[in-house]
């Protein structure tokens, strides 16, 4: 695709379904929501790179801005009506892959030190305490452990992702499950260094991750975040990657229907929202609605938009760490708050720990700490009425 692009980004002819969700009703784009330049829509990016490649526009700072604040969340792929739909976040990644090649050194500084603190301590959040420092008691990976829990970088050093992961182990260890960590032995999955167009470094980070599974015999990875899911499942096989990848919903919905983990009751209101990378990346909507659906006494409240039509929460493509769509009203999570909240839920339920940081950063934003919450689905199971 890298080479492909060059001479197929030119098809888009900016008819601009790509903005809209899938009632052509409200914008599901999150950079054209907060923004509202067509520039920072999908076709107007690809318009611009277009523009780019056959050397009518030169590369400058709004250019960089324009390219950068995709969040690849896959909402244009849903919703262009045309044939190479399926196609379009890849240009998107190869124009950046390019870009970083011709125009060393330009790159936007947030997306440069996202990159270079990945490389340098191995996460993007500029963090430099154990990894494993979260996880007293928390049994370390041996050859013959049945699961390997992927814990990535949010769960390592994020505040809402060891609250995550916490209450996964404590869920996984009530089900007797065997399963191991590799606490400082793990680095970053990749994923976001893949969408932003490093594709060397990339490679670098999965390649020491699968050689690090293999020669410790891993054959199931669990994983916290649909972003690592995604990395694990869909590119790291082109390296060599042969294990068995599971999102830790998928794990938790056969674990309940197993019987081995028994969920109390909440009459909670939850709303429950889709993660880009578990839902239009990897179509998984229906195991982290049916472990909700087993811990609450009353339905799931309707979002208006949901599942493949789903407003991304904002944090795609290293923006749970960037933030570049901040600062507005129109800010996609202080949006998809805002919708919850008029659906009339009082907790929306997770399972990607971007999502819960960006979500409950909206919360505030929203001033709305009062009155809505943000959970991860592990959490719910475990907190059950006491929510």
């Amino acid at each position: 695709m890298a080479e492909e692009y060059t001479t197929q980004v030119h098809r888009c002819f900016n008819c601009g379904y790509c903005k809209f969700d899938g009632a052509y009703t409200g914008f599901n784009c999150p950079s054209y929501l907060r923004f509202r330049f067509d520039t920072f829509s999908t076709s107007g990016r690809l318009w611009l790179i277009n523009a780019w490649l056959k050397g009518e526009v030169t590369w400058d700072e709004r250019l960089g801005e324009i390219l950068y604040t995709c969040v690849t969340c896959k909402n244009c792929t849903e919703h262009c009506i045309m044939r190479f739909a399926g196609d379009i976040v890849d240009w998107i990644i190869a124009a950046r892959t390019d870009m970083m090649e011709k125009e060393k050194g330009r790159i936007p500084e947030r997306v440069a030190t996202f990159l270079e603190e990945t490389y340098r301590v191995g996460n993007p959040l500029k963090a430099r305490e154990a990894r494993d420092a979260w996880a007293v008691g928390v049994p370390r990976y041996e050859t013959g452990t049945e699961y390997l829990l992927y814990v990535g970088c949010l769960g390592s050093f994020e505040e809402h992702g060891q609250q995550m992961v916490r209450a996964l182990v404590r869920l996984m260890e009530r089900a007797g499950l065997s399963f191991g960590i590799l606490g400082n032995d793990e680095t970053c999955c990749g994923n976001e260094v893949h969408a932003l167009g490093e594709q060397t470094l990339f490679e670098h980070l999965a390649t020491q991750n699968i050689d690090r599974f293999n020669a410790l015999g891993v054959t199931n990875v669990v994983t916290l975040s649909p972003h690592a899911y995604n990395a694990m499942k869909n590119l790291y096989p082109k390296l060599g990657g042969k294990f068995r990848v599971l999102h830790y919903s998928q794990l938790l919905d056969k674990l309940v229907a197993q019987g081995r983990i028994t969920p109390a009751k909440s009459n909670a209101k939850v709303a429950y929202h889709d993660p880009c990378y578990l839902g239009r990346y990897n179509s998984i909507y229906e195991e982290p609605r049916r472990v909700l659906s087993a811990a609450l006494s009353n339905s799931l409240v309707r979002l208006p938009r949901e599942r493949a039509d789903a407003l991304c929460c904002g944090g795609g493509s290293g923006n749970f760490a960037m933030d570049s769509l901040a600062g507005s009203v129109d800010t996609p999570g202080r949006v998809r708050i805002r919708e919850a909240r008029a659906a009339g839920a009082d907790v929306v339920a997770v399972a990607c720990p971007s999502c819960l940081t960006m979500l409950d950063s909206a919360v505030k934003s929203e001033n709305m700490d009062n009155e809505i919450r943000v959970i991860d689905i592990a959490q719910l199971l475990e907190e059950g009425p006491a929510l």
